[in-house]
């Protein structure tokens, strides 16, 4: 017989914001700690359109490395603690669960689909795609791409990494800010709360939804939040889903 699952979860709206912090466990560097890889490359070199202008195989190096790099790690309990809450709503409201619930993620890693999540949206684009600067479209892509590669669908030699740099917009955006405008419960994880639009998540949910900061310490944002628990997000995110899913 399957646990009892808590009434109350399935009237809550549920937004949860991941940053670095969540994948950082896996062993995949974050970008502004210490040691971390904005210590070793300068931002406007690869992270820029101006940047990727200058030196395109500067910028496909970066992020063919990124890429390696990620098919060598695996989620952690953070990432499947995640996909865990997400798979248990689902199983209660069935297709609903598309509405109730939204994992937003500012990292570029594939490591929440490799953990199952499945109602999920990359903010700043993905690692393992390439978009087209000639037609303008986004393919899977997992080997190595250089400024000579040929577009897929067009020929042309365009493509770059299908994510999103300092000075471009965000994507998915109109879908997040109607989740948020919704949302009951709103968590972030793992995130600095220095990157904007993601910076102003908490306080756009704020005004109606319970707020919760599950991090290794106190983010820039951490006085705009109901509740804080902090520590290592293999421990605090487990835990705290787990008393989600406790009647």
């Amino acid at each position: 017989m399957a646990a009892p699952f808590p009434s109350s979860l399935l009237s809550e709206r549920i937004v949860i914001l991941t940053g670095a912090g969540i994948s950082q466990e896996s062993g995949l560097a974050t970008f502004r700690d210490e040691g971390g890889l904005w210590a070793s490359h300068s931002i406007e070199d690869v992270c820029t359109p101006e940047g990727f202008s200058r030196n395109p195989a500067l910028v496909d190096d970066f992020y063919n490395h990124r890429r390696k790099e990620a098919q060598t790690v695996e989620p952690n309990a953070a990432h499947k603690a995640l996909a865990m809450l997400e798979t248990a709503l689902r199983d209660q409201m069935q297709h609903e669960a598309d509405d109730r619930f939204l994992l937003i993620t500012q990292n570029i890693d594939p490591l929440h689909e490799r953990a199952g999540s499945r109602s999920l949206v990359h903010m700043h684009g993905e690692l393992e795609r390439v978009r087209c600067t000639a037609c303008h479209r986004s393919f899977q892509w997992i080997t190595d791409c250089f400024p000579t590669t040929p577009c897929p669908h067009c020929g042309a030699a365009a493509l770059r990494p299908d994510v999103v740099w300092f000075g471009e917009m965000p994507y998915h955006m109109e879908r997040i800010e109607k989740a948020l405008a919704r949302c009951t419960l709103f968590i972030a994880i793992g995130t600095s709360a220095t990157v904007w639009p993601a910076a102003g998540f908490v306080q756009a949910a704020g005004a109606h939804a319970h707020t919760v900061e599950l991090n290794l310490a106190p983010s820039a944002a951490s006085g705009q939040f109901d509740e804080v628990l902090y520590g290592p997000a293999t421990k605090v995110v487990p835990r705290y889903v787990s008393g989600l899913l406790t009647p």
